[in-house]
């Protein structure tokens, strides 16, 4: 919601955060589903990203029960072994999916990245 209201979004990052690609980095990519049908969505997005040798959990509280957010869903992360092949085309996919919130693929969203390194900073736009 903040970009969507700012005229800008500049993101700040240091040179350990760049990739080649989108997931397999072994960190989930959170999935923001209704509670009402979230196995339904939890075994269709392990079978959208079969190929990507991705593992869907329900994120759990500190009690063992399933992690229930502001708005009263569920989350599913998604684990994938190998960078997804197209992130544009998987997040299209992913919202698609009925009770499907949102999703954590932020794409196109930054207007500039400040990138600081041990060489200096790097700054990139649109």
């Amino acid at each position: 919601m903040v970009e969507a209201a700012s005229d800008k979004f500049v993101v700040v990052v240091d040179d350990s955060k760049l990739v080649t690609g989108l997931g397999g980095s072994g960190l989930a990519m959170p999935v923001e589903v209704v509670q009402f049908c979230w196995n339904y969505n939890l075994v269709r997005l392990q079978g959208l990203f079969k190929e990507e040798g991705v593992e869907a959990k329900l994120r759990l509280d500190g009690d063992g029960k399933p992690y229930v957010t502001d708005n009263s869903n569920y989350i599913v992360d998604l684990y994938f072994k190998t960078p997804i092949k197209d992130s544009a085309a998987a997040g299209k996919e992913i919202a698609a999916l009925e009770g499907v919130v949102d999703h954590g693929l932020f794409l196109d969203m930054a207007t500039a990245v400040i990138i600081a390194g041990g060489t200096g900073v790097t700054v990139k736009t649109k």
